[in-house]
């Protein structure tokens, strides 16, 4: 049993490296932050694999849990401020194009 979880494992960690290209070369920054959120998904089951494989699975879903916590709000957080940060951009554009008209 110990081997199937494996085998899912190292196809998870394939996985990761699919997403991780998507943060490296995603076209805008929204696109970056979802890949670095599927990566802490993928993440956190990988830590579910790894406590099957151990044996010791509640040490792990506390472990997995704190982190796609962690994730989760890392991704609002992100989100948030460059949504603010573009609104703060787009502003700045219309009042110059307001001034030009003028």
């Amino acid at each position: 049993m110990a081997d199937i979880f494996m085998a899912f494992g190292i196809g998870l960690l394939l996985l990761i490296l699919v997403s991780l290209y998507r943060v490296v070369t995603g076209p805008t920054v929204l696109d970056r932050i979802l890949g670095g959120n599927v990566i802490g998904s993928q993440t956190t089951v990988l830590l579910l694999l790894i406590g099957l494989i151990y044996g010791n699975v509640g040490m792990f879903v506390d472990i997995a849990l704190a982190y796609a916590l962690l994730n989760f709000i890392a991704t609002l957080g992100a989100t948030k401020y460059f949504l603010r940060r573009r609104s703060v951009h787009l502003d700045s554009d219309l009042q110059e194009g307001k001034e030009a008209a003028e």
